[in-house]
């Protein structure tokens, strides 16, 4: 792939050789920002896991500190007092049965599913449309809950969900380019320390492979694991 002026520029300002301390990747992230909008920062980090075996599946979800810079939209499928919970805690989209046949009909305009669990008998008949656009309410990502105002408000406030992919790596947005370098690294911090903890019992040798961030079109950044592991015990 040919890169352009820009992207180039950028690149000679990072040692491909080197793993940087979490403050100086955070600052030089935001030098290499070579798109004039607001760019998404990303986590991708390479676990020691074999994902085709179910006990060594990694998922959760964490709240950052700083939030991810994005608004978030949430439909939540919930009736009765549940539906009105949700209004009042800053949900979208609510409804039942009515927002299923909007979804049905075409209409995917937010980021984020939450469903009552006596809501997924309408939610289940929605698997192949939401499951390939990775929205399907699921417990294990704390998306299908009775305690929808805590759930709205952490989705809101920062939280994202981690799951490793057939390769083996996590990618997570972690900020903007136009977050201080302390938020953007203890956002960081964070995250690998929620995934260290997430780390299955049966996953033998190193876990925490390798971490690289990059923003939005930039050049890739590799991160000291251990220094991003002491800095989250240090917070």
């Amino acid at each position: 792939m040919a890169h352009g002026k820009k992207y180039l520029d950028a690149a000679k300002l990072v040692d491909r050789a080197r793993a940087y301390p979490p403050d100086e990747a955070a600052q030089l992230v935001k030098d290499t920002t070579t798109v004039s909008f607001d760019a998404s920062i990303e986590a991708h980090l390479r676990l020691g896991v074999d994902p085709r075996h179910a006990d060594q599946m990694v998922r959760g979800t964490v709240v950052l500190p700083h939030g991810t810079g994005k608004v978030v939209r949430v439909a939540v499928f919930a009736q009765g007092d549940k539906a009105q919970e949700a209004l009042r805690a800053g949900a979208d989209e609510v409804g039942g049965d009515d927002l299923a046949k909007k979804v049905e009909a075409g209409w995917l305009e937010f980021d984020v599913a939450l469903a009552t669990p006596d809501s997924m008998g309408i939610v289940g008949r929605l698997g192949k449309i939401l499951g390939r656009r990775g929205l399907m309410p699921n417990p294990k990502a704390g998306t299908i809950t009775f305690d929808l105002e805590r759930a709205i408000k952490e989705v809101k406030s920062g939280r994202v969900e981690f799951k490793v992919d057939k390769a083996g790596i996590v990618h997570v947005p972690v900020g903007k380019s136009s977050f201080e370098a302390q938020a953007i690294a203890e956002n960081l911090a964070t995250l690998v320390d929620a995934i260290n903890r997430a780390r299955p019992t049966g996953v033998k040798g190193q876990y925490l492979k390798t971490l690289t961030i990059a923003s939005t079109m930039g050049p890739g950044i590799r991160v000291d694991v251990p220094g991003v592991l002491a800095a989250a015990a240090a917070a």
